[in-house]
């Protein structure tokens, strides 16, 4: 990839394309369901200062994770500037809406662009990152009051027993060089063998026993703040209702389910579809009339999903164009 082509592929533009259409449907259709007029009204009355805070709130969980980033960097022996390589860690943000979040695969593209570093070697970050984001996510369950909804440990244990079994599957060199071997048997598959074994090596590199605490402990940080600004939009919206470890329990749990369900680009749907549904509840036992409830609680969860969700995009987008335009003079 030369220094003046497109930063991105059109492939992935489509996927990009593809989420964004798919969250308008998304959000056409709660809107259907609820009373799309009260919502629209609520939305529009929502204090544009509370959505600043969430979205700084947001941002600063960028910023956490991308500790964890370089954390990750130093260990795969990826060399490049602190600014340079945030803004490849912000422009990976472009492609959230993608099933996973794997379109911030995207990062390992422009780290090849920039030291020839092999995809194979540094797109496990990416699933490092997924990982203990999941581990994150199962932590603040926790702290937000899983013995208080006991209806939803199944979840938690299911989560967690498949986050262990992908960890040892990762871990184990013996199941490493069993999926190496039957891969080098097909003639189809055959090539992408040394790429595969490089994946392999760097994802046992990150997920070591030693690594993954520091980068849990900063996921659960990261994640913590925006299941904050969450707490703080259902706080400007229905006052009292619902409990700052309400807010990081729902927040949480949804996170999870939209998670868990890659194929749903950035958990577009589930994820709004948990936290309005829990959210409901709360504001209904808080006295709310049940149309009221289900307004204000799609409103909270549109909210909160335009100061992450949709924010990440766009500062993905803009640290895009800043990483284009730097490579631009740069090549002058």
């Amino acid at each position: 990839m030369s220094s003046v082509e497109p930063l991105l592929p059109g492939k992935l533009k489509g996927r990009l394309l593809l989420g964004l259409a798919f969250g308008a449907a998304v959000y056409l259709g709660l809107c259907l369901w609820a009373d799309g007029p009260k919502v629209l009204e609520a939305l529009a009355n929502f204090p544009a200062s509370w959505v600043a805070v969430a979205m700084a709130l947001s941002f600063s969980n960028y910023l956490v994770r991308f500790v964890r980033w370089e954390r990750y960097r130093a260990i795969l022996g990826i060399e490049m500037s602190h600014r340079l390589s945030l803004r490849i860690y912000l422009a990976g943000l472009a492609l959230t809406v993608t099933p996973g979040k794997m379109g911030e695969a995207f990062r390992s593209i422009l780290i090849r662009a920039e030291d020839g570093t092999p995809i194979s070697r540094s797109a496990p970050m990416v699933v490092a990152e997924r990982f203990t984001d999941l581990l994150g996510f199962l932590l603040l369950l926790a702290l937000g009051g899983l013995a208080s909804h006991p209806e939803q440990l199944w979840i938690f244990l299911g989560t967690l027993a498949l986050c262990v079994v992908l960890a040892g599957l990762l871990a184990s060199q013996r199941v490493s060089r069993g999926v190496l071997g039957i891969v080098a048997r097909l003639p189809l598959l055959r090539r992408f063998g040394p790429h595969l074994e490089n994946a392999l090596r760097s994802s046992r590199e990150l997920l070591t026993p030693r690594e993954l605490p520091l980068a849990t402990v900063l996921a659960t940080i990261g994640w913590g703040l925006e299941a904050c600004a969450f707490f703080l939009v259902c706080e400007a919206l229905v006052p009292g209702a619902a409990s700052l470890s309400f807010a990081v329990y729902t927040f949480a749990l949804s996170s999870i389910v939209g998670a868990v369900l890659v194929i749903f680009p950035g958990g577009l749907g589930v994820t709004e579809a948990s936290m309005s549904g829990l959210l409901t509840g709360r504001f209904k036992a808080a006295g709310l009339a049940p149309s009221l409830a289900a307004t204000q609680a799609l409103t909270a969860t549109l909210v909160i999903r335009l100061a992450t969700l949709w924010f990440a995009v766009a500062v993905g987008l803009g640290a895009l164009g800043l990483h284009s335009l730097a490579r631009r003079k740069a090549a002058r």
